[in-house]
């Protein structure tokens, strides 16, 4: 009988035991922590998008590749985020087609412009437009793509417009003009005469073939800061003559002739001799 028990209970044992065995066996492997994926894994494969973020990927080169791209395909199908989940709250970001400009994100300041653009320029530009509603000119006429046809490009002057002179370069251009309101022509103290002559080429001349103190003066000495500013000589000669001199003489040119040909009248012509 105690050997039967004890056959019993053996066996018994033997079984857990080996039930034991199997399910660990057949138990399956706890999980792995899955490690995070670096920049550096995705350039395994995307060789060419890190290379342009670190070349000129401006702001984006704060910016992991997984804070843009969530995820891997085909388990997140749609990992291209939109533009607007990170740009938001100015004018510029609510337009459409972001890549129409910023055609390549991981270089998003390499903007290629299409042709007749200006209305997307405006929402960053606005300085620039206010100039040109304020002065109209041609220039309000045109597409920003006319002149800017690379994001960035600042155009020369000369490519559409002939110099007043031949010797005037691009630089001379900025003395007078500002190419949002060309037609506001304003210059400083240092202007020299000859950059005025470029345009007033006769007033020039005569100023500088003058024989009176006129001609020790720089033309922005009267024509002060803005083009078309016309000095009065009581400005700077005050009321010179009699009161009755005045009144019978009111316009100094009268006797004076021009400024910049001051005095400089005809001699007259010797008279006739006479028969003898």
């Amino acid at each position: 009988m105690k050997s039967q028990i004890l056959r019993a209970f053996t066996l018994i044992a033997v079984s857990a035991m080996v039930f034991a065995i199997f399910s660990m066996i057949l138990a399956p492997a706890p999980a792995r922590a899955q490690a995070a994926l670096q920049d550096e894994d995705c350039a395994k494969c995307h060789e060419q998008q890190p290379a342009d973020v670190s070349a000129a990927g401006e702001a984006h080169q704060d910016v992991s590749c997984q804070e843009c791209h969530e995820g891997h395909r085909p388990t997140s199908p749609n990992n291209i985020p939109e533009c607007s989940n990170c740009h938001d709250g100015e004018t510029h970001f609510e337009l459409e087609g972001c890549l129409s400009c910023h055609t390549n994100p991981h270089t998003p300041l390499k903007i290629s412009l299409g042709k007749d653009i200006t209305k997307p320029c405006l929402t960053c530009h606005t300085e620039q437009n206010e100039k040109l509603q304020a002065s109209k000119s041609k220039h309000t006429a045109l597409f920003c793509s006319n002149c800017h046809d690379e994001h960035g490009k600042i155009p020369e002057c000369l490519n559409c417009h002939k110099p007043h002179a031949e010797t005037m370069t691009q630089a001379d251009c900025g003395k007078c003009h500002q190419a949002h309101m060309p037609t506001v022509v304003e210059y400083t103290e240092a202007t020299k005469n000859q950059d005025c002559g470029a345009c007033h080429d006769k007033a020039e001349q005569l100023l500088a073939a003058s024989t009176t103190k006129h001609q020790t003066k720089a033309c922005v000495f009267c024509h002060k800061q803005k083009h078309k500013t016309l000095a009065t000589c009581d400005s700077c000669h005050g009321t010179p003559h009699p009161e009755g001199i005045l009144n019978k003489f009111p316009k100094c040119g009268d006797c004076h002739k021009i400024a910049h040909d001051l005095n400089n009248w005809p001699k007259a012509a010797p008279a006739p001799a006479r028969k003898k």
